[in-house]
């Protein structure tokens, strides 16, 4: 068996941050075999204490946000007691925005997360998503930042999800053969709309996968190669006449499908600024 590996994540906050950022670390090295620790809400000398306990017992790797002085001190001291290496994955960011401002920062735990409007108006997102994932609520759907739109199974639902999580209003509409695009499509200085498509091979086999989870195993023309490339021909082809800018997610995460979709907003709101 190979050697097992030891992260220990110390946040005075949810610790969501740090998570995030230790775990988009991680995935550059596919195949190490690493257990993660998390210490939330580190706060006072003694939950600190706890946690250095925890860490002295399985020693590795330990990133840090605490962002109280004494306590930062604390963490270091005792790590370099144990000859274990400590990293504070907010240091850099701060200093260099402290410097870039021109003022010191205040040194309040789990600021980051505190709930202002921009926390509420992420929530207000995700409702309004919800409420208009696959064509619902057409009579609301302008107010949508985004729709985005294509072919059955190609990722509209968790983008707009993904898209609602970082405050953007977004909603989807399926395209269906034979079907009539909605008008709010094709009306004038409405949200922007962003065409999505795969390539057929891989529709169809994302297509077959749902089908199997639901327990269908017939063929049917939603599943026919040829029949999916004729869809998706359309689709991009619809794309094209009504002028709007399209995205290949076959290779594609929900992140970068997401993120390239947030460009063209900030490209629409620039011009129209």
């Amino acid at each position: 068996m190979g050697q097992k590996f030891h992260i220990h994540l110390v946040s005075d906050a949810t610790g969501e941050t740090l998570n995030a950022i230790v775990n988009a670390a991680m995935a550059q090295f596919e195949g190490a075999d690493v257990q993660l620790h998390s210490y939330a809400l580190v706060r006072s000398e003694h939950q600190l204490q706890r946690s250095v306990d925890h860490i002295a017992i399985s020693p590795g790797l330990v990133f840090f946000t605490l962002v109280n002085p004494r306590l930062r001190e604390m963490l270091l001291t005792r790590c370099g007691s144990l000859s274990i290496v400590c990293v504070d994955v907010m240091e850099r960011p701060v200093a260099e925005l402290s410097k870039f401002l021109g003022i010191t920062e205040t040194h309040r735990p789990g600021g980051q997360h505190e709930v202002d409007q921009r926390y509420l108006a992420r929530i207000e997102a995700l409702n309004f998503t919800i409420q208009h994932d696959d064509g619902q609520s057409l009579d609301t759907i302008r107010d949508a930042e985004v729709i985005l739109v294509g072919a059955s199974r190609t990722s509209k639902t968790p983008t707009c999800v993904y898209l609602a999580i970082r405050g953007v209003r977004a909603a989807n509409i399926p395209l269906v053969p034979g079907m009539a695009i909605p008008p709010v499509l094709s009306q004038p200085n409405g949200p922007l709309v962003v065409g999505l498509w795969v390539s057929p091979d891989r529709l169809v086999q994302v297509r077959r996968n749902r089908l199997a989870s639901m327990g269908e195993e017939r063929d049917t023309n939603y599943i026919d190669l040829d029949i999916v490339r004729s869809e998706i021909a359309a689709t991009r082809q619809l794309f094209e006449q009504q002028d709007w800018p399209s995205i290949d997610v076959s290779r594609r995460s929900i992140e970068e499908t997401a993120a390239s979709v947030m460009n063209l907003l900030t490209e629409r709101r620039e011009k129209a600024s």
